[in-house]
């Protein structure tokens, strides 16, 4: 049984390994060689490496028997690139919702979280940015580097101190939105509290740009810190979709391997 999966989550790296522990030919693609990194090696799974259009994502699993989402939860063009593709080539398609967060996106301003600082819902990027200029200050940003030009067209590249990954097209990113080098955090995630708490303090941040990444992208840990600090969180809403847990879809592919 051959499974494709698009990755690039911890939860799709496990998943493969299971799989390919059931007997199961993985195959895993992911958008860049930081993809590939993180991946790692596993007996009985092959990494590809690259971003892929629809065309590209129909060549690659026009022989598989199911393909696996296991993108982020917010890579929207994706998912729906990878769908899609399965549709086209009538492959099953399966796909891993990450768990989400127990706060409430109904009302802003409220303590949805175990008294938690002040957590306000944005739409997108566009609407977290607008957010934060009414509330003021230091910005952290923790939604990664592909958004970078709306924050720094919106709000004062000056005031932002971005949180993204050690990578070269990311501190471009920075670069091209005009934050100034000694705003960047470059360092991998996820993060425990009392780092939060200290990047937070270190450059005393007035409020937080997040997404709700689950547990698996530190998101607790984040709404925590802000906690502590007594700073407000603008969280950008989770896409809705449906899909399957981990173990769901586990279960479904051993199934169909007996």
């Amino acid at each position: 049984m051959k499974i494709v999966i698009f990755g690039g989550t911890s939860e799709g790296r496990e998943l493969s390994c299971e799989l390919a522990k059931a007997g199961a030919e993985v195959v895993v693609s992911v958008a860049s060689d930081y993809g590939v990194e993180e991946q790692g090696s596993a007996e009985g799974v092959t990494v590809e490496s690259g971003p892929k259009e629809e065309a590209e994502i129909r060549a690659m699993i026009a022989d598989a028997d199911t393909v696996i989402d296991a993108t982020h939860p917010y890579a929207v063009i994706v998912t729906d690139n990878i769908r899609k593709a399965a549709e086209a080539e009538g492959v099953e398609r399966l796909r891993l919702l990450r768990d989400e967060s127990r706060i409430s996106s109904e009302g802003n301003g409220k303590d949805n979280l175990n008294g938690a600082a002040d957590i306000w819902f944005a739409e997108d990027a566009e609407d977290a940015a607008r957010m934060a200029a009414q509330m003021r200050g230091r910005v952290l940003l923790t939604t990664g580097s592909k958004d970078l030009g709306i924050y720094g067209g919106l709000l004062d590249p000056e005031l932002l101190f971005p949180r993204v990954l050690p990578l070269v097209s990311s501190i471009e990113a920075c670069e091209a939105a005009g934050i100034p080098h000694r705003n960047i955090i470059a360092v991998q995630g996820p993060f425990s509290e009392e780092l939060n708490k200290a990047v937070i303090r270190e450059y005393e941040i007035d409020v937080m740009i997040t997404k709700d990444s689950g547990a698996a992208g530190g998101f607790p840990e984040k709404i925590s810190a802000a906690k502590d600090c007594q700073i407000p969180v603008i969280v950008i809403a989770r896409p809705e979709e449906e899909g399957l847990s981990f173990e769901e879809i586990l279960a479904v592919c051993r199934e169909k391997m007996k």
